[in-house]
């Protein structure tokens, strides 16, 4: 049987949709003429651009949206009949990417229960979907906390858990584990494919990493609301050009792969560490090759402006209810001027609640206007004091100027797209410019403004009297960080620049931080989930885990420590994982874990083992 079925299905935000500000306003159809089907009990993956119309499939399918024409069969239910949505909905339960969009109660045990409430589950049997849900997902232990107060991560777990706690037929996730660490996203698909195959729900994933397409029967890939491609995911995940033209990437396995043959090495693609070792190890004669001397990424070390020093550095959320939670626990951490910084950790490692002092939107005790120091008692010792000076401004003093602060070290959050308020976008932009210098004149704002538009990749003249609502997901982001480095700023924090985004997306962003960086921007500070990000581009990092800091190094050190990322519950870079393998088979390849430079070393090591090099084999594509 069929769980979903579409026939020749149109979708139009344009037609007089209430949500048309969501997508690109210049893309006619989010979905033009759509045939598709998933049989029940199918594990189906969904690849696509940012506005490819892959989130409108999954609200097509539990009657979120109605289609401008066509069919659409859920569970052998039309989709068309009102008297059925209560049904379809009853049996399709769907995670979207934003926990926020679906947060409905304060407490989180309540928030979870409010799916099985609303369909009528018995009182006893909510309890031990409550039970099972939030074990599935790691948080049992937050049960009665405040949903409020979880970071965005814990959320999408909460999310996903209410979901989960439904029991559905047909589960959608939507982009659901983007916020999510690696072992939390880890741990999610693997429910996900458990209830699949043990309870036989059909499940229907919406994302952009490929190494969770390929746990899937299926992968199918949307460009410009039509499917481009289908098939297994091993086969789909090498079609560089229809992956290309649909502004997706090929996986970091098959991209190694793919650079060695560009050197004429006979590697098979391959999507497994331990494939590419075998690979590596067949071309390489026992014995031979010349161990490379391990690089090194020094960053320009100022002190100073663009620096950042910080010690035994504490934060309780709620501090004096019984929700307390010690968010920061004693942080020692010093970023010197020039580098470019990763911070990485759990979910509630306290990573966001760092850079969230660092231009002082949650400020320290001792810089309040009302703060008087606790009179230390006689015989006891005074406590610790706490160091936080960032960009030469002392954050720990009242007397600071913090609005100054902030116009020269810039915030950019998760989802930055909803800091954005104006009409328009040259209003959105101009906003904190005109706050932090209001003696400008309105040239100096417009030229000012037009440089921070062109800086981050939009055509100033086209996108200036536009809404930002009317622009597409990547737009809105390159915009609402326009509105940030409009002042220029010497230290620039971003918590999870990238986090869902298409791979072509998050590769503009990252060149972009580094252009910004390169010009103008003394220091740039980047929080993220992504192991491979980090070690793409990150001069140093910090581990972060439980409120402290458990290392700090360049992304080799601090990948090759093996306890460390396990202990914070971190996953390591492709290429260090392929690194261990080769070790293990006596090739030691000493490179800094970014692609291109473990590609340059092998293919060195290779070619210094003097072994067989030439044309690859049938299947295999050198021009890549």
């Amino acid at each position: 049987m069929e769980a979903i079925k579409f026939e020749k299905v149109h979708f139009s935000y344009r037609d007089g949709g209430e949500e048309s500000e969501v997508f690109e306003s210049d893309s006619a159809f989010s979905l033009d003429g759509i045939d598709f089907s998933v049989e029940e009990g199918e594990f189906v993956a969904v690849l696509g651009h940012n506005g490819s119309g892959k989130s409108t499939l999954a609200r097509l399918t539990n009657g979120l949206l109605s289609p401008a024409s066509g069919k659409i069969t859920v569970l052998g239910m039309d989709a068309s009949d009102e008297k059925l949505l209560f049904d379809i909905r009853k049996s399709v339960g769907i995670v979207f990417q934003n926990p926020d969009n679906q947060t409905v109660a304060s407490i989180v045990e309540d928030d979870v229960a409010f799916g099985p409430e609303n369909i009528g589950v018995p009182r006893e049997e909510i309890g031990k979907r409550i039970d099972f849900a939030l074990r599935a997902v790691g948080m049992e232990s937050y049960r009665h906390s405040t949903t409020t107060r979880l970071s965005g991560g814990q959320k999408q777990r909460i999310a996903i858990a209410g979901v989960l706690a439904l029991k559905p037929r047909v589960m959608i996730l939507d982009e659901s584990t983007a916020m999510l660490d690696p072992r939390g996203r880890k741990e999610v698909v693997e429910v996900v494919r458990r209830l699949n195959r043990e309870e036989n729900i059909t499940v229907l994933l919406i994302t952009h990493f490929p190494e969770e397409a390929l746990l899937a029967d299926r992968a199918v890939i949307m460009n410009r609301g039509k499917i481009v491609a289908e098939g297994k995911p091993q086969e789909i995940l090498l079609r560089e050009k229809e992956l290309t033209e649909s502004s997706l990437a090929l996986p970091r396995a098959v991209k190694i792969c793919r650079g060695l043959q560009r050197r004429g090495l006979a590697v098979k693609d391959a999507f497994e560490a331990e494939e590419i070792a075998d690979e590596i190890a067949r071309l390489t004669v026992a014995g031979g090759g010349q161990v490379l001397e391990q690089s090194s990424q020094t960053p320009r070390v100022e002190t100073g402006k663009g620096s950042i020093i910080c010690e035994n550095l504490h934060y309780t959320y709620n501090e004096k209810s019984p929700f307390a939670t010690h968010a920061l626990c004693g942080v020692d951490l010093s970023i010197a001027s020039g580098e470019f910084f990763g911070v990485l950790g759990h979910t509630g490692s306290g990573k966001s609640t760092f850079v969230q002092h660092l231009n002082a939107l949650l400020r320290l005790p001792s810089s309040e206007k009302k703060y008087k120091p606790k009179k230390v008692k006689k015989n006891e010792l005074p406590p610790p004091k706490t160091l936080l000076t960032v960009n030469g401004f002392d954050l720990t003093d009242k007397k600071t100027d913090f609005k100054e602060l902030r116009k020269t070290v810039g915030m950019v959050f998760q989802y930055p797209e909803y800091q954005l308020f104006a009409e328009t976008v040259f209003a959105d932009v101009a906003f904190g410019l005109k706050n932090f210098s209001e003696k400008m004149s309105e040239t100096e704002v417009e030229n000012a403004v037009r440089e921070a538009i062109e800086t981050v990749g939009l055509n100033f003249l086209e996108v200036k009297n536009r809404s930002p609502f009317d622009l597409s997901g990547g737009q809105r982001r390159r915009v609402a960080i326009a509105g940030v480095i409009v002042t220029k700023p010497e230290i620039l924090v971003l918590d999870e620049p990238a986090a869902g985004l298409d791979p072509l997306g998050k590769e503009e962003i990252m060149a972009l931080l580094h252009k910004i960086h390169a010009d103008w921007c003394k220091t740039v500070i980047i929080v993220s989930h992504d192991m491979d990000e980090i070690a793409e581009n990150c001069t140093r990092a910090a581990i972060f885990s439980e409120g402290k800091i458990l290392a700090v190094g360049t992304p080799k050190a601090i990948f090759s420590e093996h306890k460390i990322t396990e202990e914070a519950g971190l996953d390591i870079p492709f290429t260090a994982k392929l690194t261990e393998k080769l070790a293990q088979k006596g090739i030691v390849i000493h490179s800094d874990f970014t692609t291109a430079d473990f590609v340059q070393k092998t293919a060195k090591y290779i070619e210094t083992a003097g072994a067989g090099t030439g044309l690859p084999p049938e299947g295999g594509q050198t021009n890549a």
